[in-house]
């Protein structure tokens, strides 16, 4: 049974959602100003921070992921931190370490550039083993343990981490846990003729700067909005469904692509479809999740998370065409369309 609210309490409820998404609009149309061609990357950096979640994008260089990171904390008014992944480096370059003084007969904690708002770890995936379990503690537990001391990281905190797919001499493999903790996989393409004409004229890009239009403070409220954000139980269920259909496909009338499929997503991909279709409900001035926003958000939350089978990786397939499919044939209330279904 639903509860209704007073007219006072709902029109209340309103003005505070519309005043969000004003916010968010200015701060969103800001860093599109200075980064064009890539508004679909962008929004969905925006709801991975509202969402509390990483990103990882994957894309050639040269389309603006670094200065869409810098441009971001230039935004929302936080601290921006930048490290080179490297197969030399150490988690002392990435956490801190301890230093002795010999005057003091002390050691002394450095922290390291983790300790930011937003941190971009550049070209992720040539660190080695190590590198990469030092920067699993920090992104689940937001947290880093140096000798006996643990140490806070700012508030809020997003790791946004690159790829190179084009190159695979020099790179490891990221853990398989450690995908997993990334909210979204974006694929950042090309922009469009027209926005590179005007990146090529310096009208945009590194010719122009950001102003602040948020705080950091301000985000963490709108964090705690997105908690409050309604989720009905068949928009929650239908978020459900698409996950378990990449773990039992038959099940779902996908038999073809069990044997393409080695392992399906966990429930933190359930967990992150609700949570950012939370986000996105309230950059787009509402305060309940819509089917069309967990449809919408799906391929980013789950591409990752897919683990593909030697036959699928040996003829090429891809899993964006496993999840183009799976959005086809599960219906909105979870099942299968009624047509297919007869």
């Amino acid at each position: 049974m639903t509860t209704l609210l007073p007219p006072n309490d709902r029109d209340e409820e309103l003005d505070v959602a519309h005043e969000i998404r004003r916010d968010l609009q200015a701060a969103l149309w800001e860093a599109k100003r200075v980064v064009l061609g890539q508004d679909a990357m962008l929004e969905r950096v925006f709801v991975a921070l509202l969402a509390g979640g990483h990103v990882l994008l994957e894309g050639v260089p040269g389309l603006a992921k670094t200065l869409t990171v810098r441009t971001l904390a230039d935004v929302v008014g936080g601290t921006f931190s930048r490290v080179q992944f490297t197969p030399d480096l150490v988690p002392a370059d990435l956490v801190g370490t301890r230093i002795w003084h010999p005057d003091t007969g002390r050691f002394h904690t450095e922290l390291g550039p983790v300790f930011a708002n937003l941190l971009l770890a550049d070209e992720i995936n040539r660190a080695p083993a190590k590198v990469q379990s030092a920067l699993l503690e920090v992104m689940q537990e937001r947290q880093v343990t140096i000798g006996n001391e643990t140490h806070k990281v700012p508030s809020p905190f997003l790791v946004l981490a690159t790829q190179n797919p084009i190159e695979s001499e020099g790179t490891y493999a990221l853990p398989e846990a450690q995908v997993d903790r990334f909210l979204f996989k974006l694929v950042v393409d090309y922009p469009a003729v027209e926005d590179e004409v005007h990146v090529a004229r310096g009208m945009a890009g590194e010719g122009a700067t950001a102003r602040e239009v948020l705080r950091a403070d301000d985000l963490l409220r709108f964090r705690e909005a997105v908690r409050e954000v309604h989720v009905d139980r068949h928009v929650a269920t239908y978020a459900v469904h698409l996950v378990d259909a990449t773990r039992n496909p038959t099940a779902r009338g996908l038999g073809d692509l069990a044997p393409l499929i080695e392992f399906g997503a966990s429930p933190r991909a359930s967990i992150g479809l609700v949570q950012s279709g939370r986000a996105l409900a309230l950059l787009r001035g509402r305060r309940h999740v819509t089917a069309s926003d967990i449809h919408d958000l799906a391929p980013d939350v789950l591409r990752h998370r897919l683990v593909l089978s030697y036959d699928a990786l040996a003829d090429g397939v891809q899993p964006d065409a496993i999840l183009e499919r799976i959005l086809e044939t599960v219906g909105t209330t979870g099942e299968r369309p009624l047509a297919e279904a007869a």
